[in-house]
């Protein structure tokens, strides 16, 4: 069974990367494909993300699962908060039946750097390390894609509306400050050897 990382974030929120070394076939018969994805690796990411909500909390109700005007997945009833991120042969989940979340991995590739100017203030750019300027810039991305996910709403500039304050290593956490709703984040994030995971919970 790949589970690649786990973690119970409280009592109830619970957080895990999966990676990707089953068939279509396998996931096809745990879990329902709720909308068409035609291409074949896209389609296995897609699967598996709703298979690793199951996984985290076994009375998931996946079926129910419905596609906001944000293309944010969602309950209805809000049973269970939750989010998915998928990069390469990974799939990442965040699933609480109390809190706002968002989650989001990211393979640590150099094309990060070219979009560094679109992404970071200058304030948030004096904070990169110029020996580790490709690992902060992918978590630093990864960081603000967990925060866009865990607003849902849609319409976030991510150098106007996400600031990111400080990095804390010994915590491995991140000061933020989200102006759209006035809020105070702490994003938290892991290093893998070539994967990066962040996530909100609030």
């Amino acid at each position: 069974m790949p589970v690649f990382f786990q973690q119970q974030i409280n009592e109830t929120t619970r957080l895990g990367i999966w990676k990707i070394e089953e068939t279509e076939e396998f996931f096809k018969s745990n879990v329902p494909q709720h909308r068409d994805v035609t291409h074949p690796h896209k389609r296995l990411q897609h699967l598996a993300g709703r298979f690793l909500l199951q996984f985290l909390f076994p009375g998931f109700p996946y079926e129910l699962i419905q596609i906001a005007e944000t293309r944010k997945p969602f309950l209805p009833n809000e049973e269970y908060h939750f989010s998915i991120s998928h990069c390469g042969d990974y799939a990442g989940a965040i699933v609480s039946k109390s809190q706002r979340v968002g989650v989001d991995v990211e393979l640590m590739r150099p094309l990060v750097r070219q979009l560094v100017p679109k992404f970071l203030s200058d304030k948030e750019k004096a904070l990169l390390y110029p020996d580790t300027i490709l690992e902060q810039s992918t978590l630093f991305w990864s960081a603000k894609e967990a925060v866009f996910k865990w607003y849902g709403e849609g319409k976030v500039d991510f150098r106007e509306h996400i600031h990111l304050l400080k990095q804390h290593e010994g915590t491995e956490t991140i000061d933020c400050f989200f102006s759209k709703t006035k809020t105070d984040l702490t994003i938290h994030y892991r290093y893998f050897d070539h994967l990066t995971l962040a996530w909100v919970v609030s």
